[in-house]
């Protein structure tokens, strides 16, 4: 099993001068700090206009200051909006590859949507039309860090002439992919679409069992029709994150920040919002009450269930049941709310130094029998897709320099 650290970049009011600039200096310190104990992943978020839930609205340039700063660990794109409206695919594509290329190959990239009205209205989308859009997008994207040069598209959400999209990433054909999840009809998209599922929903053992049955199922069966140049099977699921010795200290240190996560994001899905009026945490706490004593209380009795809170053996127990259930990878929230930036960095030491090298042991040696068990599935997946045929030296356009001239003097 994998595991990466996840961030939304989450600030809750009210906002003192510099809180902004010490949330995304202290994320890079734990992404740093989780490269250095061995943390396979770091993903990145990117929202737009959801005040206190997301402040990540330019990932790029995040993940970009992580790669000067980091030796090993992958960057990912959890997600990256690929709309045409959000961010046209030419530039989505030169943003990976370069990315790639300046982290010596370390890139994923996730592709999304975005679900609330505040983003999609924001950039005038139509929330009928953006699963169409999104795949539209993603399918090009892959196309345009691979051909040379992009033949060009005329589509439903975007066109584009022909050109030479560059860089070229450093992978080939490309960064892994993958899809933003946040139910069974999801998963079934990523599973048909042939990219790895980002899992951002809270769920259970057992849920994810099912999950992962759906998605391996589709994965080796003619549904399976590839959106990007390979096939990239796996399924990351998030999950809560705070440990300590004293299962208590890691309730009290996690849980309210991560029961924000869930109520903010509801909020702003569900409910009227005024831009730049928001008033979340303050509504989120008086409606908690108490609840962290009522936690520790429970948690003192028998048939406690470990949800990545809690003790070393808490956490084993939690991420045994996610392994037994088929997961790839465990992306850990552990910036939410106003949890503290201390107390991340101690959780992130104490897994390593307790609970890493257990899943890490045979992660080898399973992802080579999954490989060779999936190969021919995902061959006769690739022989499935309708590949964009790339031009013929004599078919490429020219593109006239009086064009060029005519523009340049209007």
């Amino acid at each position: 099993m994998k595991f990466g650290v996840f961030y939304e970049h989450q600030l809750p009011r009210p906002w003192l001068p510099g809180d902004e600039a010490r949330l995304f200096h202290e994320a890079l310190e734990q992404v740093v700090l989780a490269d250095k104990l061995g943390f396979d992943y770091a993903w990145e978020v990117e929202h737009h206009f959801l005040d206190e839930y997301s402040h990540s609205s330019a990932p790029e340039v995040f993940l970009a200051a992580a790669a000067g700063m980091t030796k090993n660990i992958r960057l990912g794109h959890g997600i990256r909006q690929v709309i045409a409206n959000y961010n046209h695919p030419a530039r989505t594509a030169e943003c990976l590859a370069t990315l790639d290329i300046v982290s010596h190959g370390r890139v994923d990239f996730g592709i999304g949507e975005g679900a609330t009205r505040l983003e999609l209205g924001g950039f005038h989308i139509p929330a009928k039309e953006k699963r169409a859009m999104c795949l539209e997008a993603a399918e090009q994207i892959a196309n345009m860090m691979v051909l040379e040069p992009y033949p060009g598209f005329e589509g439903a959400s975007f066109s584009m002439p022909c050109r030479n999209v560059l860089p070229k990433p450093m992978q080939k054909p490309h960064p892994p992919m993958w899809m933003a999840c946040t139910n069974r009809d999801t998963i079934k998209v990523a599973a048909s679409k042939g990219v790895g599922a980002l899992a951002f929903s809270f769920i259970d053992p057992d849920e994810a069992r099912v999950w992962s049955q759906i998605y391996y199922d589709i994965i080796a069966s003619d549904q399976c029709v590839p959106i990007g140049h390979t096939v990239n099977a796996n399924i990351a699921m998030v999950s809560n994150f705070s440990i300590h010795h004293d299962r208590a200290a890691a309730i009290r240190r996690g849980n309210e920040g991560f029961e924000f996560f869930g109520y903010a994001l509801n909020a702003l899905v569900a409910h009227d919002t005024v831009p730049g009026r928001t008033n979340l945490w303050p509504e989120y706490l008086a409606r908690r009450g108490d609840r962290t004593q009522d936690l520790i209380t429970a948690s003192e009795l028998a048939g406690y269930r470990a949800s990545g809170i809690g003790t070393p053996d808490d956490m084993r127990e939690h991420l045994r049941a996610f392994q037994a259930s088929g997961i790839d990878q465990v992306i850990f929230m552990q910036q939410a709310g106003r949890n503290r930036h201390d107390h991340i960095c101690q959780s992130l030491e104490l897994f390593a130094a307790e609970v890493m090298a257990e899943f890490k042991a045979d992660v080898a040696e399973r992802e080579a029998a999954k490989a060779a068990r999936l190969a021919p599935h995902i061959e006769a997946a690739l022989a499935r897709k309708i590949w964009m045929q790339p031009l013929a030296d004599d078919d490429i356009p020219v593109v006239r320099a009086s064009v060029a001239k005519a523009q340049i003097n209007q």
